[in-house]
């Protein structure tokens, strides 16, 4: 019966070691694509031709971002 009880809390630790490994994974990933990856691509689409679209992404961007901004702040 103890081993029983010992598997069933190893595994709900184990589930919660998991779960936090996947966030922290996930927010380590946002922070790279946004401060190192974005710009990249920016700056090659700007190189290879693409600025009217690279403009207009970021136009796109900046108005979610300002809308998100208002929003997160009521």
């Amino acid at each position: 019966m103890l081993t029983f009880i010992f598997i069933v809390l190893l595994l709900a630790v184990l589930l919660k070691i998991i779960i936090f490994a996947i966030k922290a994974a996930w927010g380590i990933s946002k922070i790279l694509l946004t401060v190192i990856l974005f710009p990249i691509i920016f700056i090659v689409m700007a190189f290879t031709g693409f600025l009217s679209l690279a403009i207009g992404v970021l136009i796109i961007i900046g108005i979610v971002s300002l809308i998100a901004g208002l929003v997160t702040k009521i």
